[in-house]
């Protein structure tokens, strides 16, 4: 997730442009970062220690790892665990900026303290951001304790990750009573538990997602692409169901439900919370306990 939250941030900033960033993400599609960019970024070695064992390199028939363990930089354990995270998205988009010669890894380190100070994250925030981890990356966007709130959506973001899009990123989320869009689908669910969960947006960015989801590139009507939405919202909360029930928590779900058109849609509260995949942006609306109308 950081490696688009970091890349946006940085075409904001003008420090890429669109067409670069574009570039550097099919870039890190096809990278995996070196040990060194991961060293630096992880703060186990400092860039002018892993850019003289890269120099050594080109003079001795030996891994960076091991020439790192020899300089006294590393120990075999931190090398192991800088192997273990050359797959990680953000690490390997870090790789692609400064392979394209866009930036140096003194200004994306620069740009990380930035983005990490003006968002107000900690230290476990960037450290969830960096590995991917959905459950503790989430609630970092919500602002909320109810713990409603944060299973719902974190189940939601998990599995818009695994069926959709592994690099969708979050905005964050903010609680209102009334909210106007283009299309929608939408959910309703009752017995132990009641709630409402919908996804919103321009007709054009939730055909894209539904294009994600089903791999289906002809998808031009709003009703094919809001069905395939439906379809989404009625997984996750089918299989939030199912993980409610473990615990005796007996959930029904109503048929979803969408609108090609409408004007707004209106609730004592509910909370929006902003999912960017694709190029565009999708509304995950969740309203618990409440019942969310919708007018035409």
């Amino acid at each position: 997730m950081l490696d688009r939250l970091i890349g946006y941030y940085l075409v904001e900033r003008g420090m890429l442009t669109k067409s670069q960033l574009v570039e550097a993400y099919k870039e890190q599609e096809f990278n995996r970062a070196k040990l060194g960019v991961i060293a630096v970024a992880e703060k186990l070695m400092t860039i002018a220690q892993a850019e003289q064992v890269n120099m050594l390199q080109q003079s001795m028939d030996k891994r960076f790892g091991d020439i790192a363990i020899e300089k006294g930089y590393l120990s075999q354990t931190q090398v192991g665990r800088l192997l273990e995270l050359q797959g990680n998205a953000y690490l390997a988009f870090l790789q692609a900026v400064v392979d394209k010669g866009y930036l140096t890894m003194e200004q994306l380190e620069t740009v990380e303290s930035e983005f990490q100070k003006n968002r107000g994250f900690t230290e476990s925030d960037m450290s969830a951001l960096k590995t991917g981890d959905i459950e503790q990356a989430v609630p970092i966007f919500l602002n909320t304790s109810n713990p409603s709130y944060r299973e719902m959506f974190t189940m939601g973001i998990k599995n818009l990750y695994r069926l959709m899009d592994n690099h969708l990123c979050l905005g964050q989320a903010y609680t209102v009573e009334k909210l106007k869009d283009e299309v929608i689908g939408y959910q309703k669910f009752h017995g132990d538990r009641t709630a409402t969960v919908a996804i919103s947006g321009k007709h054009e960015d939730l055909r894209k997602m539904a294009i994600a989801y089903t791999k289906e590139e002809f998808i031009e009507t709003r009703e094919d692409a809001l069905d395939a939405v439906c379809e989404i919202i009625n997984c996750i909360n089918g299989l939030y169901a199912s993980e409610q029930s473990k615990s005796d928590v007996k959930i029904e779900l109503d048929p979803p439900e969408f609108k090609v058109s409408f004007t707004e849609v209106s609730c004592d509260e509910m909370m929006v919370l902003p999912v960017y995949t694709h190029g565009g942006e999708a509304k995950y609306i969740i309203a618990v306990s409440k019942d969310i109308s919708l007018g035409m």
